[in-house]
């Protein structure tokens, strides 16, 4: 019995020193923001001023609003095709056990592990063919590809907590199957649409690599590409980039802390059965 308070000290002090390895370097990013670029104090030393230029040169020449609108419209519209494909492909596998269902679940993890490296170069050929370079709907489709086999696992797992006999009922009542599905199936993972929205949403939100190769032009770059533009090879903006970042962070943030309940909930029964 006593080593059950010692045991749970340890843990405490384990989760709060790796919370502030990964808060360390948010708090680098906060005292470069801040600093003017002739102070040359240690950047773990915070300011005893708050010097907001910045700020300003990063949305100024940094062109983040717009970069901020075309990863607004990216993730809006990757996360939306996540939630609708991803649900709708994974309730029959999940309720339909044949051998057929459960090679499709394996071939689902296999993909899963297939580097994005290792197939952009026949991928950037055929978006060429496509001519969808530079365009919003193609790489769209690439994000939504490569993110949905993770929201498909996610989705089956928790489809399969919920009990059988509810679906029997509804159909007893004379519930159709497209019925049964968005009316008493999709509200019951308001948890896993949480967890998919938040891991998916952020992931395409600081997404570099497929922006890279597929947004080319100026007026098409997301914030990540934006943010890289401060650096180069005879000077770097350190401060300008910080303050890029962290208004970067503040939305994902804001999204983080409105749906964590129901995030928590929806990876615990979404990732484990």
């Amino acid at each position: 019995m006593k080593r059950k308070p010692k045991l749970k000290l340890i843990w405490t002090l384990i989760g709060l020193a790796l919370a502030l390895l990964h808060l360390m370097p948010l708090y680098i990013a906060v005292t470069v923001a801040f600093k003017k670029t002739t102070d040359l104090s240690s950047r773990w030393q915070f300011p005893s001023y708050l010097y907001w230029d910045h700020f300003k040169d990063a949305i100024a020449t940094g062109h983040l609003l717009r970069a901020f609108g075309n990863s607004l419209i990216l993730t809006v519209a990757t996360a939306t095709l996540l939630v609708l494909v991803g649900s709708v492909t994974a309730y029959p596998l999940a309720r339909i056990k044949t051998r057929l269902s459960r090679s499709l679940m394996n071939v689902i993890l296999g993909v899963m592990m297939i580097p994005t490296l290792s197939i952009i170069v026949p991928l950037y050929s055929m978006m060429q063919q496509f001519q969808a370079i530079n365009t919003y709907w193609g790489i769209i489709l690439v994000l939504t590809t490569f993110n949905l086999p993770l929201c498909i696992f996610l989705y089956a797992n928790f489809i399969n907590t919920i009990p059988k006999e509810l679906d029997e009922a509804a159909k007893v009542d004379g519930c159709g199957s497209y019925r049964l599905f968005y009316q008493i199936i999709l509200p019951q993972l308001k948890p896993v649409t949480a967890a998919v929205i938040i891991l998916k949403g952020l992931k395409v939100w600081n997404d570099y690599e497929f922006p890279l190769y597929f947004m080319q032009k100026p007026q098409n770059q997301t914030i990540t590409l934006a943010i890289s533009h401060f650096f180069s090879d005879t000077s770097s903006y350190f401060g300008s980039a910080s303050a890029a970042a962290l208004m970067a962070v503040v939305p994902v943030v804001i999204i983080f802390l409105a749906l964590q309940k129901n995030f928590i909930s929806g990876l615990s029964e979404g990732a484990v059965k």
